[in-house]
């Protein structure tokens, strides 16, 4: 898996493009697994779901909204917020999307321990939770078991003030915190990403040495 940084302020239907893009040519052997890690322009995103309670009315947010193909709730993407989509081909990784999902928590888990900051996921919510407060949402999609969408670690504070518009995740009375709230260093969001690059890469490489051929 090779790492790639598109930079900040990324429009969010520029960044679904590089995905779906790349996501074919996975499928047609023309490219490698690859992480795209970035920074949004300000964004909310939902999955396809019925109820869409947790966006509130919709037509009062201040930032643009988007349906798209990955589970779970509404969430925000934006300045001061690191985004991570793993382009993986998740055959070689057991074909077993709940494990995928517990991967993607335990690298951040033990990305946030490199900055002695103690996270954990809970029972039945997908996310890392620091305490009673949320500092990370997954949400992925697959199509032919190619992997698409992924995570978003809030890291300074200018990412938390657009999530009090709406319910995140659907969970009702959750507060959302950041990496630079819980410590006193302030690290980039393109440098806890390359902390997470390196606990992701390890976690592939002990699913995939166990995985059958």
């Amino acid at each position: 898996m090779i790492p790639c940084w598109l930079g900040s302020d990324i429009p969010y239907q520029e960044a679904l493009g590089i995905q779906e893009d790349h996501v074919g040519k996975i499928h047609a052997g023309k490219a490698q697994e690859t992480l795209f890690l970035l920074e949004h322009a300000p964004v909310y995103t939902i999955g396809r779901t019925r109820n869409q309670s947790s966006l509130g009315d919709s037509s009062h947010l201040p930032h643009p909204v988007y349906e798209i193909n990955r589970g779970g709730q509404a969430t925000y993407h934006g300045p001061g917020q690191l985004v991570g989509y793993p382009i993986l081909n998740l055959r070689n990784y057991g074909q077993d999307l709940h494990a995928y999902l517990r991967l993607l928590e335990e690298s951040l888990i033990a990305a946030l321990a490199d900055y002695n900051v103690i996270a954990d996921a809970r029972e039945g919510l997908t996310g890392v939770w620091v305490q009673n407060r949320k500092i990370a949402s997954i949400g992925v999609g697959v199509r032919k078991w190619v992997s698409m969408h992924g995570f978003a670690l809030n890291v300074t504070a200018e990412s938390l003030p657009p999530f009090l518009h709406i319910t995140p995740c659907g969970l009702e009375g959750v507060t959302t915190t950041c990496l630079h709230n819980e410590i006193s260093e302030a690290p980039s969001p393109q440098e806890v990403g390359e902390r997470i690059l390196h606990h992701l890469r390890l976690q592939l490489q002990a699913i995939a040495r166990i995985s059958p051929s």
